[in-house]
Order: structure tokens, then sequence, then C-alpha cells
């Protein structure tokens, strides 16, 4: 791949540059100092991923983000110099469109060959994210036994799935659920486990509703949004807990939508009503059409609204959505699927 590199730092773009041309299969495209440089490299050479820095002088790496995604739009990769401690600013970016992020590689550092390889391995992943677009892949389906969890147990459901500008989008809709939202939530969002807990305590303040990670043995319950919080995938057992898995081992996207929306296809027994966001791919596609199938209302980001329109554009392709909407009409769509009871329809 051909690679641009933003940092106004030389040891971190010499780390990154060592490690962009270590393995003889990538090159630099082109280095830009700044986040204006980047926009402006950008315009006149699109290279196959930018390797973006977050806190630069004259234009930080959020907003050269959301500027290049708008004008010339390529694969972004986070690379900070420490993404715990800049999380926010991590998933602002990655609302503005970004992959993915990791530590930035600096020569002088004893972990230098691990954060090298993370980097690279990075690197990789994007590389294949991109062919896998560009050959319309789809997800291998897990073998379950379907229909095996109790109904008396399951009502209605709300899964969303998401990936790059997903942080964003899904602050946007979970902010504007009510604290009694009748249904339990499940969001798939590709992101690193590393920081994970960090978007989870993120979305917890955008939203009334409770956010967490989803642990192995939870049921979805009301009043509660869990987050897949691993690089496996996480699917819902035919016991109707959920639980995580590797396999299958060779999908790019990690956790998947698809594996996450099979499993629901297989072993939810209430209705279920999915959305599909922003995200570079096709991930989630062949998982919806499997849910519409089975009578999912099954809810699509339309490409206006949408930071990438990779995966939702997948769904419509495939008629696998129901509805095609903006990112703020989802929410009144969603609440018209859960009317909230009232304290006397209850009794």
């Amino acid at each position: 791949m051909r690679i641009g590199i933003v940092n106004d730092m030389v040891m971190a773009i010499e780390g990154m540059r060592r490690v962009v041309l270590s393995c003889g299969e990538h090159e630099v495209a082109w280095i830009a100092r700044n986040g204006r440089e980047a926009v402006e490299q950008c315009a006149k050479d699109c290279p196959d991923l930018i390797l973006m820095d977050l806190i630069m002088p004259v234009m930080d790496g959020v907003e050269a983000t959301r500027r290049i995604m708008q004008a010339s739009p390529c694969p972004i990769l986070v690379v900070t110099a420490s993404v715990n401690h800049n999380s926010a600013m991590v998933f602002e970016a990655m609302g503005a469109g970004a992959l993915d992020a990791v530590n930035t590689p600096m020569l002088d550092r004893g972990d230098q060959s691990e954060g090298c390889e993370l980097l690279l391995r990075k690197i990789r992943m994007i590389g294949v994210l991109n062919r896998t677009n560009a050959q319309a892949a789809t997800t291998p389906r897990p073998h379950r036994q379907p229909q095996a969890a109790d109904p008396s147990t399951q009502g209605s459901l709300l899964t969303i799935g998401s990936s790059s500008g997903g942080p964003q989008a899904l602050a946007e809709i979970l902010g504007r659920l009510p604290a009694d939202f009748p249904a339990p939530v499940v969001l798939v969002q590709h992101v690193d486990e590393q920081f994970v807990a960090g978007l989870a305590d993120w979305l917890d303040r955008q939203s009334a509703l409770k956010v967490r990670l989803a642990r192995e043995g939870d049921r979805p319950e009301a009043g509660t949004v869990l987050l897949a919080g691993s690089n496996n995938h996480l699917i819902l057992k035919n016991d109707g807990c959920l639980a995580y898995t590797p396999e299958p081992r060779q999908t790019p996207y990690r956790p998947s939508v698809d594996v996450f929306w099979h499993s629901l296809a297989n072993g939810w027994q209430g209705d279920i009503v999915a959305v599909l966001l922003t995200g570079m791919g096709r991930d989630g596609a062949q998982g919806m059409l499997e849910l519409r199938h089975k009578g999912a209302c099954t809810i699509a980001q339309d490409e206006a609204s949408s930071a990438v329109y990779g995966m939702p554009r997948a769904a419509r392709e495939l008629d696998a959505a129901l509805e095609i909407l903006a990112l703020e009409t989802i929410p009144l769509l969603v609440m018209s699927k859960f009317p909230v009871r009232t304290r006397r329809e209850v009794q």
C-alpha cells in the first residue's frame, strides 16, 4: 500500500517510516507535519492509507480526519502517543471516519519491536479490509443449532452494528433513547479491545441508559446497553446467554456484526430491530439480510449522513434494509418500534 504519514515529531515520523518500509510491501506516499498539510496532500495524492496523529499545530488530527473524509475519503488509522490518554479525541476521530487507533512506535522505546509489530498488524488488517470490500466478500456463518432458547425469556431487542464513524453515530442514537427504553440494546462496533472499555465509558456519559461491556454469560436486559468488548466475536448462545468466540478466524472484522447477527437469527425468539451504521467494508450486510428474512425490522444509515458509506451501502445492495434513513431520523423510528409503556398501562 501507499501510505501517508501525518505527524509533527521527527522521531515519530522516522519510527513510522521504518515500520512502513520494514516488510517490503508498502511505500511512503508523502509526509505531512500538521493536519492542514495532510488535507492538502490528500487532495493532490490520495494514498491507500493515512497514519494520522491527533495532537498537532495548525489543525489537529480530528479536524483533518473530518475534512479528508469529506473531500478525499480514504482509510485513516490514528497513530498517537497514547491511545488511552487521548481516548476522547480517538473516539472523535473515529466518529469522523477513522478506522482504528494504535500507539505511536518510537525509536527510543524499549518496547519498540512490540509497538512496531502492532502497527504493522493494523496496517495489514486495513489492507485486508480494502481487498475484502473490493471483492464484496462475505463472512462465513458459524454452525449453530437454531431456535434453542426459551421464548418466554426473550422479548424485543435493539441491536446496532457500526465501524468507522460509528462512535459518534452511536452516541447520537443512544443519546436520544430515554432511561426507561423498554428493550435491551446490544452494540457491535469495530474497535480494538485495548480501548473498548474507554468507548463504553464515553458512550455511557452520552446516554441515559447504562452502557457497559458485554460479559460472558450476560443476558440482554432492558435498561442496559451491552457493547461487544473483545477482539473475539460476540454471539448469542442457544441458552440465551452472550459469549465470545474466536471463530470464524478468517473474517477481517473483529468483532464481527455478521457473526453476532447470524447468532441472533438462529437463537433470539422475540422481535428484533437491527440498525447498520457508517463503516468501511461489508460487515453486517449478510447478517442483516438473514434477520430480515426472519421478520426483523432492518434499518441502514443513508449515504449523506454516513462518515463512510460502506457497510450501509452493502446492506442496500443486498436489499437487506427495510428502511434507509438519515442518522437523525433513526432514533425516531426505533422509538416507534419500542413504545415506552406508561405506568397506567403497566397496571
